[in-house]
């Protein structure tokens, strides 16, 4: 726990300390998630998670290291806070000139009181049930990552049940 919470400070510090556009190459987004899911699948080797990528190669510029934190922590909530959650899925796609990175799982939901604050680290968890500490600066980093990137991201609950996270990030133009 402690870990994961120096590694989003200093995320957090890193971004913002930037004068200049963040150090990126351009990466298979695939490959981003793939490595994801293997340092997931060791911290949580219960959790079932199930990936989606499309056939074509996603080729998005990014800091790789900063995606996968992104990645990592949205799985991770999935499981501290899906309540009732059995299943995860992370699916990549194209949409338009953008790559996204959907994160959803089947448990309770977000609380609707919740999602208009979801992104704001003043906002901690006060949920019944949390079942790790969470001093709610998961969200923050990521907004601040997937933004400094020229993206957006955006939490909702799923009609079917459970939370969806949507991370889009601008991809490598084609070439000729």
């Amino acid at each position: 726990w402690l870990i994961r919470m120096v590694e989003n400070i200093l995320s957090i510090t890193r971004i913002s300390g930037e004068q200049t556009s963040l150090n990126t190459e351009l990466e298979a987004a695939e490959e981003i998630v793939a490595a994801s899911v293997q340092k997931f699948s060791k911290r949580f080797p219960d959790a079932n998670v199930s990936v989606e990528v499309p056939e074509e190669v996603l080729l998005v510029p990014m800091d790789a290291t900063l995606i996968q934190q992104v990645i990592l922590n949205l799985l991770e909530n999935a499981v501290l806070h899906g309540e009732g959650m059995d299943e995860i899925t992370l699916s990549l796609r194209r949409n338009g000139a953008m790559a996204e990175i959907l994160v959803e799982d089947n448990g309770c939901g977000i609380p609707p009181d919740a999602i208009r604050n979801l992104f704001n680290s003043a906002a901690h968890s006060t949920r019944q049930g949390d079942r790790k500490r969470n001093m709610g600066i998961g969200l923050s980093v990521c907004r601040t990552v997937v933004e400094a990137h020229g993206g957006t991201i955006k939490g909702e609950n799923r009609t079917q049940g459970g939370a969806r996270f949507t991370v889009a990030l601008p991809m490598e133009e084609e070439l000729p």
